[in-house]
């Protein structure tokens, strides 16, 4: 292994191993992940879209890479991959190939031996920013992050004729938000995230997750403004959450360093009922900001930011964190059974 680095915005760098044949990276902005298992599911989650992720546990790979039916999307979407310790041997049923050999079929540079932890705390105290395997600070001078456009090119539908139809708002959807939506008599239309679907047949809305900042979904929170003139089922899940805040008027801010991870805990301050939950965000509602006829109905227990919201009379709801999980633990899963029976 030759030596490489991982350079942020702020001049720190970080030492490591070139593990894969992918040398060079492009730049991006460096979050971590502080899930111990999973690392299949959040590499091909659409929300990390050109972020270079850190993994905080130490020893990654050492099941190796599934089957494409346990993605979360088509490809890989992040920018760089940096771990502690990539497993050289896997052993999983399910595993074809190592991560390393995964990952370069992706073109997706990643670095190992890095001081993962030293990391981690450089990030939680000066805050998310950018960076880049391999580069140069002129490289990150006057680069912007910016994920790319990861939607539907247009509409699919899913099991048609059932009894119930659902418009799923693709804003970077994870597939399992579309399993867990399918464990009910559904047809799901899953729709570009700035198309207009408030004048087609439907019961009910779910707006997906998906990368970035969620101002910059001003289409998405134009034509959500109308749907909930509609009085019909709305559904956001995390992304979808601040969309639909942004829609009513409230206003979203970036967090520190955001929630990844599958080990985040949540209250909810309606039943005192607490949930450990999977999230993959860097934003959060501001709460202050929002109308009097919506009310708060989840926190994050650590850092008390805004986890889910609803609307005290009309049959809207949206969570921060991922009830479909995938990774993580499915303590939430239920919120698609409430959704089913508000439709």
């Amino acid at each position: 292994m030759g030596m490489s680095n991982l350079i942020l915005a702020d001049g720190k760098s970080f030492a490591g191993f070139v593990a894969g044949k992918i040398k060079k990276g492009r730049p991006g902005e460096v979050v971590f992940n502080t899930g111990m298992t999973g690392y299949v599911e959040s590499l091909t989650d659409p929300s990390y879209s050109g972020q270079i992720l850190v993994f905080t546990y130490p020893l990654i790979g050492n099941y190796g890479a599934q089957r494409q039916k346990n993605w979360e999307s088509a490809k890989v979407h992040v920018a760089g991959v940096v771990v502690s310790e990539l497993s050289q041997d896997w052993s999983h049923t399910d595993s074809q190939q190592s991560l390393i050999s995964w990952l370069d079929e992706q073109k997706v540079p990643v670095i190992s031996g890095v001081d993962t932890r030293a990391l981690t705390k450089h990030l939680r105290v000066q805050g998310i920013m950018n960076g880049v395997i391999n580069g140069n600070l002129k490289q990150l001078k006057h680069f912007i992050y910016k994920p790319e456009n990861i939607t539907v090119p247009k509409p699919e539908v899913y099991k048609a004729g059932a009894k119930k139809t659902v418009i799923l708002v693709d804003c970077g959807a994870k597939e399992n938000i579309l399993r867990s939506l399918f464990r009910f008599p559904v047809t799901v239309i899953r729709v570009p995230s700035d198309y207009d679907y408030t004048n087609d047949q439907y019961d009910g809305v779910v707006i997906s997750n998906g990368p970035g900042d969620p101002i910059d979904y001003r289409p998405t929170i134009a034509i959500t403004k109308r749907s909930l003139e509609k009085n019909k089922p709305i559904f956001g899940i995390c992304l979808g959450n601040q969309l639909m805040a942004l829609a009513v008027g409230a206003k979203t801010y970036k967090l520190k360093f955001g929630h990844r991870g599958h080990n985040q805990p949540v209250k909810n301050f309606e039943t005192d009922k607490c949930y450990i939950t999977s999230q993959n965000h860097g934003y959060a509602v501001d709460e202050k900001t929002l109308p009097n006829d919506w009310r708060v109905t989840y926190r994050n227990l650590n850092d008390n930011s805004v986890e889910g919201i609803e609307h005290k009379t009309e049959p809207y709801i949206g969570v921060q964190f991922h009830p479909e999980a995938t990774p993580g633990p499915t303590d939430s899963a239920w919120l698609f059974q409430k959704f089913w029976e508000m439709l």
